[in-house]
């Protein structure tokens, strides 16, 4: 087994074993939205379908990057996510597909286009890895095997740092996400896993040609508490990950801070989103589409239809909050200020 696919197995055990890695920070609690007592409309009346990438969706719901490897366990997750986001019209993307270059056996837990026909799918990889040898052809080689919509090209500083083994030379990967960009045939998104963009990295990056961004901020998994585990496996009094287990922007504020680029890029909120109602405070603040990824890991490994059901009550709950806000439409919500207690 390669490292990078022990490094998933390692992963998934800790979910499992620490709760505490889902920081339950709650911060989407601290935004209040104008109730409408007079909605002047009825709940059927509103529509939450949503365009991104040119596919319709049900609602703006990504099942944001979990996992992927060699492993059943691996092929069994990404299997039943892409079953159930094609019945219930959501987006997925893949967890990192770096393991394909060193376990050619884990392109079947990647391999979902046959499994969601007709919603976006989107590639991963690590931007790091740009400064570690992976160039143009590898992320062709990541879309391909997913025959995906776009790729994400993700960020992980903190994660790196903490890792022992982790690759943390970040010199000059703006210009080399941008040259991906201008070069790849399919967009490219750039996410944080965490820890949250800010308006610098985002300049920095609209700068280079990006148009998606994911903020990904702080208030769910906290992947340096996730290392820390790993870390402390080889020296029990390290607690660096525990230090910094709390770093990072909180997902409403990194939403909010970008607001004034949204005309010229596309926004994805994720990062400690836990019900359809904090997808409508992020919608509030300006993004077009949440990503989730946390509550949908456990039922993953459970089967489609349990994923299809937490997918349900995200989506009732976002449309309750839309009729309550008086929107029948998303595009009615999506950065008015106004909804804003």
């Amino acid at each position: 087994m390669s490292a990078t696919n022990q490094r998933k197995h390692d992963h998934l055990r800790t979910f499992a074993r620490d709760p505490q890695v889902e920081r339950g920070q709650n911060y989407f609690d601290a935004i209040r939205l104008t109730h409408r007592a007079l909605p002047e409309s009825a709940l059927a009346d509103v529509d939450t379908a949503v365009e991104f990438l040119g596919r319709r969706l049900a609602f703006p719901l990504l099942l944001s990057s979990m996992t992927g490897g060699s492993e059943k366990i691996f092929r069994t997750i990404n299997r039943h996510l892409a079953l159930a986001a094609e019945a219930e019209g959501v987006a997925l993307g893949v967890g990192s597909q770096r393991v394909l270059f060193s376990e050619p056996a884990a392109v079947h837990s990647f391999a979902l286009r046959t499994l969601a026909p007709s919603v976006p799918l989107l590639a991963n990889l690590g931007a790091v890895q740009l400064n570690c040898g992976f160039g143009l052809n590898e992320c062709r080689a990541a879309l391909d095997v997913l025959k995906a919509d776009a790729l994400i090209l993700h960020l992980n500083p903190l994660q790196e740092a903490i890792q022992r083994e982790g690759d943390t030379n970040f010199r000059g990967l703006a210009a080399k996400i941008g040259g991906i960009a201008r070069k790849l045939g399919k967009p490219v998104i750039v996410k944080e896993v965490g820890a949250g963009l800010s308006p610098a990295d985002a300049r920095l990056l609209v700068k280079n040609g990006v148009k998606i961004l994911d903020v990904a901020g702080a208030g769910g998994t906290s992947w340096s508490r996730v290392e820390h585990h790993r870390r402390v496996a080889t020296d029990a009094g390290d607690d660096l990950g525990l230090v910094f287990q709390d770093w990072g922007l909180p997902t409403p504020q990194a939403v909010a801070a970008l607001a004034p680029l949204r005309k010229r890029i596309t926004l994805i909120a994720s990062g400690g989103i836990r019900s359809g109602l904090d997808m409508a405070k992020a919608v509030v603040l300006g993004a077009s589409l949440c990503g989730v990824a946390a509550p949908f890991l456990r039922p993953a490994q459970e089967s489609a239809e349990a994923v299809r059901a937490v997918i349900r009550r995200f989506r009732r709950e976002f449309t309750t909050a839309l009729f309550l806000l008086g929107c029948r439409t998303v595009a009615a919500a999506r950065g008015n200020q106004n909804l804003l207690a």
